[in-house]
């Protein structure tokens, strides 16, 4: 046997003498935990198409489950948490502020289908049912709404130089009807801020109130509660002028919404309108030929002024509703 056959021999006898391995022995993909509901079971998923399992052609046709690639792992990171966070839809429907359902969810004192929910910023599904516990409906029973016939000169909402908030009119001495009211306490005063605004040279009811389900109802994006004016002017009214009051304006480069606006009597406009933008009636008259020399707002909703006294108020009666 020549040199060259046992040098081919000896390869051959090395190569087929060496024990195939697997590509790897086979290893355990980590479970990923799903997003989890509070009283729900952890709920599986199948792994993304990128980390489906495949066959291994060295392993005679045994089927081992790769590790995910980084690409598949880096998207199943990234999904969006499921559900909508609890005080979202609280507030949606009215069953509170965001601020005030975050106080009764850490209270204890909100369930959703029965189970108790405690955490900030749980998700749930938009469809659950949501429960108050009896503590926080009597804490809501507690929280009181006011109505002040503001005078000229006071500011609705954030003091500025010079002039008061209208806030400061509320207390025991300017109690309208006291004798079939409940009394004032200073408690009261506590988390009380203006639902909406009344200009500081404007008069007429104003709302404040510690309840965020009020708040919303009057001044939320989705209010459909509307305000009355009686508006004192001067001046000449454009030809097509009540028209355009009406509807067919734009302020701020931002179409109005229509209004419903007619002659009180020689002098006097009254005005409907379904929103409240900056100085609205002021500069809607200015639009038309008018200056406004008098604005009072004599009604929010179903709830009127009536006889309560400039820079007197009252509270929002237990039987009166805006809507």
């Amino acid at each position: 046997m020549s040199q060259a056959d046992k040098r081919r021999i000896g390869g051959t006898l090395h190569r087929s003498d060496t024990p195939r391995t697997s590509a790897g022995a086979t290893s355990h993909t980590p479970v990923r935990k799903g997003h989890i509901k509070r009283g729900h079971p952890v709920v599986s998923r199948p792994p993304p198409a990128a980390a489906q399992e495949t066959t291994d052609a060295d392993s005679g046709g045994e089927k081992t489950p790769p590790r995910p690639t980084p690409a598949a792992t880096a998207a199943d990171n990234s999904r969006a948490p499921e559900g909508v966070r609890l005080s979202k839809i609280m507030s949606a429907r009215g069953m509170c502020s965001r601020r005030e359902a975050d106080e009764l969810i850490e209270r204890g004192w909100v369930f959703v289908d029965g189970q108790r929910v405690t955490e900030l910023g749980t998700r749930i599904d938009p469809e659950a049912q949501i429960t108050l516990a009896s503590e926080a409906q009597q804490q809501q029973a507690e929280l009181v709404t006011i109505l002040l016939h503001k005078p000229v000169g006071y500011v609705s909402g954030q003091p500025e130089p010079g002039y008061q908030p209208a806030v400061s009119l509320i207390g025991a001495g300017n109690q309208f009807n006291v004798e079939h009211a409940p009394r004032f306490r200073p408690f009261m005063l506590k988390g009380l801020a203006p639902a909406g605004r009344l200009d500081i040279d404007s008069t007429g009811l104003l709302v404040l109130t510690q309840d965020g389900r009020i708040a919303r109802e009057l001044i939320g994006d989705d209010s459909a509660i509307d305000k009355e004016y009686l508006v004192r002017v001067e001046g000449g009214l454009a030809e097509n002028g009540l028209a355009l009051l009406n509807h067919g304006l734009a302020l701020d480069g931002r179409q109005l919404r229509p209004a419903k606006v007619e002659w009180a009597n020689d002098d006097q406009l009254r005005f409907v309108l379904h929103e409240g933008r900056k100085r609205q009636i002021r500069r809607m008259c200015e639009l038309v030929g008018l200056k406004v020399t008098g604005l009072k707002r004599v009604r929010i909703g179903h709830v009127r002024l009536g006889d309560l006294p400039l820079g007197q108020w009252r509270f929002l009666g237990k039987n009166e509703s805006f809507s």
